[in-house]
């Protein structure tokens, strides 16, 4: 059985209410426990408020970047951060590199802190660079099934899936190197839970500004790669602290 602290969904609207049922029915089979779900919305009369019913859930009515400076703080999260989980919803803006940005403004007053535009294509089927700098990218160049859990076996195409977001990041990543001074990269890597639920560790927000904390430090400054990513899509941002 998984054991889960506090779940954040991102969002009551069609994805957080789905999310928030497959929840409550794979913690109904004895397939997981949570000790919270937590509905993050602006509207406390969201979609999802009207499944809000069985213990352990609620909404929280929250700006979800107001949500998360709250959330992602290892201090306020207290005992339950390693294993409290983020669910993203696949329309949300690029949550976690904001995050980021902000948290390094805070260690870096001095210093010039901005996203700077991912400019160099990936090269997989789908990529575009977005007006706010992030970099949209996906192995598919077909409709995916909804709420697909991206097995090995591709349900789309029939055929074993070839390839990994992360390591592609990975290289683009090393690429960037050759450019700039750059910290290792900060993956949230949604995986499939249960059913049909994915999300990645709350916690994997302090290890990010940890791993970008010794080369942004440097008079130098330092770039940190961000992705967003499951095994086939992904949001990729290059997040950079100036020089002293």
């Amino acid at each position: 059985m998984i054991a889960l602290g506090d779940v954040a969904v991102m969002g009551g609207g069609c994805y957080g209410s789905f999310y928030l049922k497959q929840l409550v029915i794979a913690r109904a089979k004895g397939a997981l426990t949570f000790r919270r779900v937590l509905i993050v919305d602006h509207d406390a009369a969201c979609q999802a408020a009207a499944a809000v019913v069985e213990p352990g859930c609620e909404v929280v009515v929250a700006d979800w970047n107001d949500f998360l400076d709250g959330y992602l703080d290892p201090a306020a999260r207290g005992d339950h951060a390693a294993n409290d989980m983020v669910v993203p919803t696949p329309l949300m803006p690029h949550l976690m590199a904001d995050w980021l940005v902000r948290r390094a403004r805070q260690e870096w007053p001095d210093r010039v802190v901005e996203l700077v535009a991912a400019e160099t294509p990936m090269g997989t089927p789908y990529d575009r660079l977005h007006t706010d700098k992030v970099r949209y990218v996906s192995f598919a160049d077909w409709i995916c099934p909804t709420h697909c859990i991206e097995p090995r076996l591709c349900p789309a195409i029939g055929a074993p899936r070839t390839w990994e977001m992360r390591d592609t990041v990975i290289a683009w990543s090393a690429a960037h190197a050759k450019t700039r001074p750059i910290a290792p990269p900060a993956f949230f890597q949604c995986a499939h839970v249960a059913y049909g639920v994915g999300m990645y560790p709350a916690g994997t927000a302090a290890d990010a500004l940890a791993a970008l904390r010794p080369m942004a430090s440097s008079a130098n400054g330092a770039d940190q790669v961000i992705g967003s990513i499951s095994a086939c899509h992904g949001a990729v941002a290059v997040l950079r602290v100036g020089a002293a």
